[in-house]
């Protein structure tokens, strides 16, 4: 497996491969990598000749409030979890390779990035976007792989995809979680002991959730009620949001009749985390 730290080794590389008519794959990280991650990897392994993953924490898509300092950082265990993995290549660019003093482009988005995550945090899709954009166009993958955990991420992404033409399937993976439920995050690593079990508030509001809608409930408001009262039972947990919408469009909606994603944001002390479920 090599470790690329620049736009132009990965582009020879890639440029190679693509001369022996050869597919490629691409994992895009901020690293710190987990179960969830080696899953995206797995899968693109299966599907493509080569695979490349990006290690890359994006100052561009943290607030000036938020916790890019303290991001997890192990880059040696990332590329050894990589390489185990069957990847081919490791892209750790530094953020002055990615973005250079006079960098003034950038894409944003009119729609679905308005709610959910975005209300909170209204500069992170104009990062993800501009990093994915930059990605997409050093590596020109085949595929590129995503998980659900972070569903409004993937929806933005596919929109994305489609809107500027990029040529390239965007595959969704499910959520991995612990065996208590807790979706996997490089964000756990922040709570502490009596924090972490108060996370697991999370999974079981959801399930409640989705316990209802599938016994036939279609009232939304009662949705989101009852899984707001569940979350409001963990006195650690501090509600961001709890809501319902459509899948495709991210637009509330007030009754369950196509697919829709149930999502929720929870503060855990000063740890923010998100989990969701779609149904289809």
């Amino acid at each position: 497996m090599k470790i690329a730290e620049t736009i132009q080794e990965v582009r020879e590389q890639v440029k190679e491969w693509k001369k022996q008519g050869l597919s490629v794959g691409l994992v895009p990280t901020m690293g710190y990598l987990h179960e969830g991650h080696k899953s995206l990897i797995d899968r693109a392994v299966k599907e493509n000749d080569k695979v490349v993953i990006s290690v890359f924490v994006n100052p561009m898509q943290f607030g000036p409030k938020e916790d890019l300092a303290s991001y997890p950082r192990d880059f040696k265990r990332d590329s050894a979890l990589c390489e185990n993995a069957g990847a081919a290549l490791v892209f750790h660019p530094q953020p002055e390779e990615m973005y250079h003093e006079d960098f003034s482009s950038f894409v944003d988005m009119s729609t679905l990035t308005g709610g959910l995550c975005g209300k909170s945090r209204p500069i992170h899709f104009r990062g993800v976007c501009t990093v994915v954009s930059k990605l997409f166009n050093i590596v020109m993958p085949d595929k590129a792989y995503f998980g659900q955990k972070d569903a409004q991420q993937l929806a933005v992404i596919r929109h994305m995809v489609s809107d500027l033409n990029f040529g390239i399937e965007i595959v969704g993976c499910p959520i991995i979680r612990e065996e208590d439920g807790l979706a996997k995050s490089s964000r756990n690593t922040y709570l502490n002991e009596k924090e972490r079990k108060a996370a697991l508030i999370l999974s079981k509001s959801l399930q409640k959730g989705k316990a209802l809608i599938d016994a036939g409930e279609e009232d939304v408001e009662k949705i989101k009620q009852t899984i707001t009262e569940k979350l409001e039972s963990e006195p650690l947990a501090k509600i961001d949001y709890v809501e319902v919408v459509d899948w495709n469009t991210l637009e509330p909606v007030e009754k369950v009749e196509g697919p829709v994603l149930v999502a929720i944001a929870v503060y855990i002390g000063k740890t923010r985390l998100i989990d969701n479920f779609i149904q289809e």
